[in-house]
């Protein structure tokens, strides 16, 4: 039974969480001594697959309350998040602290960076790589903070025209950006030949702070705002599902054959990601096509533990490196089927002793807010 405050799940949207989390999951185990050349290489675009949900889901539950007249309910929106996020991310946090020896990497940056999410904004990958990963999370999280003020300042004078420039001007800037960083930041050291490290000043200076990676968010966000104020647009859209499936999955195939530590992958990289997963997320809700009525196995637990997974799998996968070294020789297939084993293993525990506690926390208290406004 499905609570009040939690929507029923879509199966579309579910195969796509699951598709981000399993190629984020087989990008970073490719290190691991797998030979995975291609998802090895490109796995790491399932984190812009997650931004582009993000952006189209939170958009969507603010939007769409404003377009039926309703009131954002920022504080709700803030509770939402805030449970939905930090307690499992704080459980994970605190076993780094408390266990080094656990960590995939020896060291990690400060707790204070942890707790206020500023990772991306600091990063040494050089020195600090222990739960790196946390990155992304530092992402969302100035999303949430972000977006409400955006809606408030978009809000003031409302209009079709003024809502487009910012888009345009939020997607441009980082364009802009990205292309400036690069050419001061990168092509002095790919000049070089220092590959090596271009790739790490790049992953420090483009593609973990925030602001140069707006793009998957600012898709979603944008599909958001076509279904609560056009949604004569946001019908049309979905009776061409099987146009833009083919029109996503041919953007994606583009984006893969691009360097992304080069100038044109520095430019241009990011935009096509957001395109071509946008494509693809209106192709998952679409009643034209069977993602939105049929769930393909093992989709939903995927999904499910997607956020569990995505903090504990390369902790998992560090800790079977010594056990499964000869096993990965021998019989790689089966050491490749118990290290994932493991990682939805942990990634279960997770789940039912934090995250899930604290979604039903979440749902209670928005129960007795609704039940107190109603009263």
């Amino acid at each position: 039974m499905t609570s009040s405050s939690t929507p029923p799940r879509e199966p579309g949207l579910d195969l796509l969480r699951a598709a981000a989390i399993v190629t984020v999951m087989l990008y970073h185990i490719a290190s691991h001594g797998f030979d995975l050349p291609r998802i090895g290489h490109h796995g790491w675009m399932g984190v812009d697959l997650f931004f582009v949900l993000s952006g189209y889901l939170i958009g969507w539950q603010v939007l769409g309350r404003i377009a039926a007249g309703a009131p954002a309910g920022w504080g709700t929106f803030w509770l939402r998040r805030a449970l939905r996020v930090l307690p499992a991310y704080w459980a994970v946090l605190a076993v780094y602290l408390a266990v080094p020896a656990w960590r995939e990497a020896e060291t990690m940056a400060p707790p204070w960076q942890f707790l206020t999410f500023t990772v991306n904004l600091f990063p040494d990958y050089a020195r600090y790589r222990a739960y790196s990963h946390a990155w992304s999370l530092c992402v969302e999280e100035h999303f949430y903070l972000l977006f409400p003020l955006a809606v408030g300042l978009l809000a003031r004078r409302p209009g079709q025209a003024r809502t487009i420039a910012a888009f345009v001007l939020l997607a441009a800037g980082g364009m802009l950006l990205r292309d400036g960083l690069w050419r001061h930041e990168v092509a002095p050291l790919l000049a070089a030949g220092d590959a090596a490290g271009a790739f790490l000043r790049h992953a420090e200076t483009i593609y973990a702070p925030t602001w140069t990676h707006l793009d998957g968010l600012l898709a979603g966000v944008l599909l958001a705002m076509v279904r609560a104020f056009r949604p004569a647009w946001w019908a049309s859209l979905l009776r061409r599902a099987p146009l833009l499936l083919g029109l996503g999955l041919a953007t994606i195939a583009l984006a893969v054959r691009i360097d992304p530590v080069g100038r044109v992958g520095t430019l241009l990289l990011y935009p096509l990601l957001g395109l071509g997963f946008g494509c693809l997320l209106v192709a998952a809700v679409s009643p034209r096509l069977p993602f939105a009525r049929v769930a393909l196995p093992g989709a939903r637990p995927l999904a499910v533990l997607a956020f569990s997974l995505y903090l504990t799998h390369r902790q998992v996968y560090a800790w079977l490196d010594a056990p499964l070294v000869h096993l990965v020789g021998s019989a790689p297939w089966a050491a490749f089927a118990i290290a994932n084993l493991a990682a939805l293993a942990v990634a279960a525990l997770l789940y039912l002793a934090v995250e899930r506690p604290g979604l039903l926390l979440r749902d209670r208290l928005l129960r007795r807010g609704t039940a107190a406004q109603a009263g």
